[in-house]
C-alpha cells in the first residue's frame, strides 16, 4: 500500500510515518506539508490513501479531497477537531482519527483501508474480465425487491450518508455505495462537479449566475469551484 501523509505539523506526520511504517502491506510512504503540495503529490505519487489533517493554510483538507482526480485514492482524516467528522464521511472518508491517537486505533483504521482496497481490486479485475460489456444498469434494494436502474436515465449522481441518490426521470432511489466507488462504473460520461456529486456530461446545457450548472429540463445541479475548471474543459472537448 502507498500512503501519502498531508500535515502542516512536522512532529504529526513523524507519529504518523513511525505507525504506519509498522503496519504490514505498506510499501512506501510519502508526506506533503499542505493543502497544494497535498495535490501535486497525490498526481506524481499516487498513493493508494492519504491520511489528511483538516486545518490547513491554504487549501483545507477537506478542499484536498473535493479536489483528488478520479479514481481518488481513499482517505482517512486525521485532526484535533471533531466538529469536522460529518463533511469528511460526506466526502467518503474511511475513517476519522482524532488526535492523539494510538497505534492500536490506526491500526483498525488501517484494516478498513485494507477492506476497501480489496473490494476495489475485486471490482476492478470483474470489469477487466468482461471488457466488452459496459455496465448499462444498476440494481437497486428496495423494500420488497430490486429496482433496475439503466444508467441511459441517470441525469445525475450525489451523495446521502452510506448511500448514493441516482437522479432520473422514474425518481431518485438510493443505492447504498459510495460515489467515489460507483462513479468508475458510469463511465466517461459522467463527470465529478462536486465533492458530492458528478453530471451527465451530455444533460449540462449551461451555468447559471448561482455557479450552478443548468441540465436540460430545467434541474439544477451544485458545481464546485474546485471542480469547475475540469469541467468546462470536458465540455469544451
Amino acid at each position: 500500500m502507498r500512503i501519502l501523509i498531508v500535515d502542516d505539523e512536522r512532529p504529526a506526520r513523524d507519529k504518523l510515518r513511525r505507525l504506519l511504517a509498522q503496519e504490514a502491506g505498506v510499501s512506501a510512504i510519502e508526506e506533503a506539508r499542505d493543502g497544494v503540495e497535498a495535490l501535486e503529490m497525490a498526481a506524481r505519487f499516487a498513493p493508494d490513501a492519504i491520511f489528511l489533517d483538516v486545518q490547513m493554510p491554504e487549501v483545507s483538507g477537506l478542499e484536498v479531497a473535493a479536489s483528488l482526480p478520479q479514481p481518488a485514492p481513499l482517505i482517512v482524516f486525521a485532526t484535533a477537531f471533531d466538529e469536522y467528522a460529518v463533511p469528511a464521511f460526506d466526502a467518503n472518508a474511511i475513517d476519522y482519527l482524532l488526535k492523539p491517537f494510538d497505534a492500536e486505533r490506526l491500526r483498525r483504521a488501517m484494516q478498513r483501508l485494507r477492506e476497501r482496497l480489496a473490494a476495489r481490486a475485486a471490482s476492478h479485475e470483474t470489469r477487466n474480465a468482461l471488457p466488452g460489456l459496459a455496465l448499462q444498469q444498476l440494481l437497486v434494494s428496495e423494500r420488497g425487491g430490486t429496482r433496475v436502474v439503466q444508467v441511459a436515465d441517470i441525469a445525475w449522481v450525489e451523495t446521502a450518508d452510506n448511500y448514493v441518490v441516482l437522479h432520473t426521470a422514474h425518481g431518485a432511489p438510493l443505492l447504498r455505495q459510495t460515489l467515489t466507488d460507483l462513479l468508475p462504473s458510469l463511465g466517461t460520461a459522467f463527470v465529478r462537479c462536486h465533492r458530492r456529486a458528478a453530471v451527465r456530461l451530455s444533460l449540462v446545457e449551461r451555468i447559471d449566475a448561482q455557479g450552478r450548472l443548468v441540465l436540460r429540463g430545467g434541474e439544477l445541479v451544485p458545481l464546485g469551484r474546485h471542480f469547475k475548471p475540469l469541467l468546462v474543459a470536458a465540455l469544451q472537448q
